[in-house]
């Protein structure tokens, strides 16, 4: 069983900056990809942006150049460090990640940790 832990979340005013972190513990073997999605209540997860263990990052369009997503493999975190934030911003943003727990592929979620921006 794989723990996905989400931390960072919470509310700041437009142009300011927060940094989601995520820790995934359990029976992990091997973490392909660490990704982070957003979702509005009634609407289906879409990605904010995604790196593999080999450093590969993928960026949602609305988030290019103001977001940055790294990790930490030893330590199976991934942080989002998100700047320059506006109020369509505000989301509930959820961590998942994919790998092997040693017999099978995973793919895990977290509870997700919401952002609001607003003045």
């Amino acid at each position: 069983q794989v723990h996905v832990v989400e931390s960072g979340g919470g509310w700041v005013q437009p142009g300011g900056s927060l940094r989601l972190s995520c820790a995934a513990s359990g029976s992990i073997n091997r973490l392909y990809a660490m990704s982070w999605y957003r979702q509005t209540p009634g609407k289906p997860r879409k990605l904010v942006a995604s790196i593999t263990n080999g450093g590969y990052t993928e960026y949602g369009d609305s988030v290019k150049g103001r977001f940055t997503i790294s990790r930490e493999n030893t330590k199976n975190t991934v942080h989002l460090q998100m700047n320059s934030l506006a109020p369509e911003d505000t989301d509930v943003y959820y961590c998942n990640v994919r790998g092997f727990d040693g017999r099978s592929a995973l793919d895990a979620w977290g509870q997700g940790t919401p952002v609001t921006v607003s003045s």
